[in-house]
């Protein structure tokens, strides 16, 4: 076994990072964790979270870290298992478009649960975010897109690993027990895209938390594990992806710009897969300017590069639910001037009059399209064409939606969404907000685990 291969130069890495000289990282780190916040404080009275209680109250335990907006607390994995839930319920959390999936749901819940026990500062939690989300991030891209395109959600599979090396950075691991933690999360890794459209989907997030602090209890208690869980064909990367560009790729320029700064996270302002956002932004445009009766349309045509619409699992859908892995059921509501809102993707029958327009809903496929330098996702593009009744056609392309990096969201964005989230309670918000924006001491961050 090769004794400096992949997970001994990473594990080597994240213990001599310092993002916290990088001011950039760490704003954008305050803005992944008001992101986070918001998107759970949304979803607090979610049906699927007081499963998850009653599952968490039967088994039993400690009560040391608090549950977002519950207003209770629950045990140390527990509670990430409940927080990660919370923050993807929506699917109004947070995506990187490297990680093709949800940095911020897994990671932060771990770091949370971590950082109950105290004496961590407000510094070195964010810093310990940057460190997941760039490995993360850096997971994503050196796995290779077939990972995802074979079935895998790179969420749970990825997120548990990038959420044990930022535990384990928050609690000064060294060199060796961060390898035995990444191996130890390693091998837990796992999660099928065929549960999106149903609460598994969001629970990935949590169990991979979940896995990430057992990796660390097992660290701490001096378990047995590998010290090499990413090297060679039987590794990590060999089995779940590319060990090729793993060895190229992961990484090459560590500490030269973070993946938190560039390209940066995206930041919803629609609570459903980002995938349908491009679509989303160019049928309300077209509602905009064209606005047609359902009757009045004919057909619509949604224009994807091939695999643009992957995570889009659901044609039919019958509930909001399942609408958030629908382009067509998106399209529908932009295209007749219906909220896209939290009450519009809820567990609950879709209307009729919706349902009626779907089968007119079609996707096409076309490479022949250049994709737009700006694009997010690269390559990634999404046109909308109307066709009426009568004959009209109108037709929007997007290829950078809002909130993604390069039409971003602003603080003042954020700020309003977690106000939003908040809206019964708006002297809470305005705390969380002001501790997330002077977070830097040990005292900072036991003020920010009492406002959840």
């Amino acid at each position: 076994m090769n004794e400096c291969g992949l997970t001994q130069k990473l594990a080597r890495l994240i213990a001599e990072s310092r993002p916290e000289r990088n001011k950039e990282a760490m704003q954008a780190a305050r803005m992944g964790l008001t992101d986070y916040f918001a998107s759970a404080f949304a979803a607090r009275d979610d049906e699927g979270i007081a499963r998850l209680w009653s599952v968490a109250e039967a088994e039993g335990g400690r009560e040391d870290v608090p549950v977002v907006g519950q207003g209770r607390k629950s045990s140390f994995r527990q509670a990430a298992l409940l927080n990660g839930y919370l923050g993807h319920a929506l699917d109004y959390d947070d995506v990187h478009s490297d990680v093709r999936g949800h940095p911020s749901t897994v990671i932060l819940p771990a770091l949370l649960s971590a950082a109950a026990a105290g004496g961590v500062s407000g510094e070195r939690l964010l810093a310990a975010y940057v460190i997941g989300v760039e490995t993360m991030a850096r997971f994503g891209r050196a796995i290779g897109a077939e990972h995802y395109l074979r079935g895998w959600h790179n969420t749970a599979t990825l997120g548990g690993i990038a959420a044990a090396a930022a535990a384990g950075y928050l609690l000064g691991f060294t060199e060796e027990r961060l390898q035995k933690a990444i191996g130890f999360a390693a091998t837990q890794a796992g999660g099928l895209r065929n549960q999106f459209g149903t609460e598994t989907k969001p629970l990935h997030a949590g169990m991979a938390a979940q896995a990430a602090l057992l990796a660390v209890k097992l660290t701490e208690a001096g378990f047995g594990g590998t010290l090499h869980a990413l090297d060679g064909t039987a590794g990590f990367f060999g089995v779940y992806g590319d060990l090729a560009a793993a060895e190229a790729n992961l990484l090459d320029g560590w500490g030269e710009s973070w993946r938190i700064v560039n390209p940066g996270l995206w930041f919803k302002i629609y609570p459903f897969c980002s995938a349908a956002h491009h679509a989303a932004d160019a049928a309300v445009l077209l509602r905009q300017k064209h606005p047609l009766a359902a009757d009045d349309i004919g057909r619509v045509d949604i224009v994807f590069p091939t695999g643009g619409d992957a995570a889009l699992i659901e044609r039919q859908p019958r509930t909001g639910e399942q609408g958030r892995f629908s382009v067509e059921y998106v399209a529908a509501l932009a295209l007749l001037g219906e909220p896209l809102s939290v009450d519009s993707f809820a567990s609950k029958p879709i209307a009729p009059h919706l349902l009626e327009l779907l089968p007119r809903i079609r996707r096409v496929y076309d490479d022949s399209i250049e994709p737009a330098p700006h694009a997010v996702p690269k390559g990634r593009y999404t046109i909308v064409e109307v066709t009426a009744r009568d004959g009209r056609s109108f037709r929007e392309r997007i290829d950078c939606p809002r909130g993604a990096p390069g039409n971003a969201l602003t603080p003042e964005d954020l700020r309003q969404k977690l106000e939003g989230a908040l809206a019964a309670e708006p002297a809470r918000a305005a705390a969380l907000l002001d501790t997330i924006a002077r977070l830097q001491s040990a005292a900072d961050v036991e003020r920010l685990l009492e406002l959840l």
